[in-house]
């Protein structure tokens, strides 16, 4: 699956894309995750599965259906690079291991200045959450300390934000 990875991604250097996943699901599905900044466009998503399917071809990788499409609000945060760029937002954090028997903290993300952050140490983030009590905490964290962690944006169907 790496080396699908590492594939994917050599197809598409050198675009204003990332990518974030790339998966096998059941019945050959190859699905793939994009990003890029500003939001992922229908467009965006048809280059890249036209570009993908001529390079898995000439690779000979087996799959039955290609799919390529966006992470979606809740757009997950795999890389340390993404603590960065998504720094002020909402989030949900799963650590590795419990912190006074809880492992699931959602708040907002807060990180270092990335311009002052040693390049030899991991920078040390935060998530900003309310307690049951409602008193604000910041839990600090690195990224190795973190199991799997994505976007938990609220969403107001009414045209309201909260």
């Amino acid at each position: 699956m790496a080396d699908i990875f590492a594939l994917t991604q050599q197809a598409i250097a050198g675009t204003d894309i990332e990518l974030i996943d790339v998966e096998r699901a059941p019945l050959g599905l190859l699905r793939v995750t994009i990003d890029r900044p500003g939001g992922v466009r229908v467009e965006d998503c048809e280059s890249v599965s036209k570009q993908l399917s001529r390079v898995f071809e000439v690779e000979n990788i087996d799959y039955k259906r290609l799919e390529v499409g966006s992470p979606g609000t809740d757009r997950p945060l795999k890389q340390q690079a993404d603590y960065f760029r998504f720094a002020d937002q909402r989030v949900e954090v799963r650590l590795r291991t419990a912190i006074e028997n809880r492992k699931v903290f959602s708040g907002m993300l807060r990180a270092p200045d990335a311009s002052v952050t040693d390049p030899e140490s991991s920078p040390v983030f935060g998530v900003e959450f309310e307690d049951q009590t409602g008193t604000t905490q910041l839990l600090n964290f690195t990224f190795d300390d973190v199991d799997r962690a994505k976007l938990d944006p609220i969403l107001d169907f009414k045209g309201k934000k909260r």
